[in-house]
């Protein structure tokens, strides 16, 4: 893989923070988890509705959903605070909507990375306003963030560090979402 620059993609990384082999190895737990959490549910014929956020969640939301061993609805949202910016602006914007109701479902929105929190937070209280049995997070990371908004995310892939991470989905300026692995991009990439 090459930059417009024909620089490799992989030379913009200075470490590797998870294998891909680590990170299947803790969807499928999580997948696992989600099954024996939402077992009764399906059992009664509740609705489970993935909801993935546009872009960074879809790779993990695919994987994700392929580990549960349940009948689950998905739908998509886009939510943005970043834009091609490297932190947050403090101002989210919902892009794309849901395209169906999730009155009386139970709802697992799916993120790729729980920064400051202000993201969720604000898209927990408008899906929970919505009518849904129950709103639950699920997070392939949660970084260690000074200032980060009180959020329960009760699906946690990873805990990971306070830095520019890309790769499984997750970009700056919508590149490196490719990388098989999560690994840091290197500072001079984005500053």
């Amino acid at each position: 893989m090459e930059t417009a620059k024909g620089m490799a993609v992989h030379d913009d990384v200075s470490r590797q923070l998870l294998s891909g082999g680590q990170i299947a190895a803790r969807v499928a737990e999580l997948g696992a988890q989600i099954t024996a959490d939402y077992r009764a549910c399906a059992a009664q014929g509740e609705r489970i509705v993935m909801v993935g956020i546009l872009r960074g969640a879809a790779i993990f939301m695919a994987d994700l959903a392929r580990a549960i061993e349940l009948p689950v609805e998905m739908d998509f949202m886009c939510v943005s605070s970043y834009g091609d910016r490297a932190s947050s602006s403090g101002t989210v914007s919902i892009q794309k909507d849901l395209d169906r109701s999730i009155e009386g479902c139970h709802v697992i929105v799916v993120e790729d990375v729980v920064d400051t929190g202000l993201t969720l937070a604000r898209l927990r209280d408008e899906l929970g306003s919505r009518g849904p049995k129950t709103v639950e997070i699920a997070a392939l990371m949660r970084k260690q963030h000074a200032g980060q908004v009180p959020l329960d995310c009760r699906y946690v892939g990873f805990e990971g560090p306070d830095e520019f991470i890309v790769g499984y989905g997750l970009d700056f300026a919508e590149r490196y979402r490719n990388l098989p692995y999560i690994g840091v991009l290197k500072p001079e990439i984005y500053l």
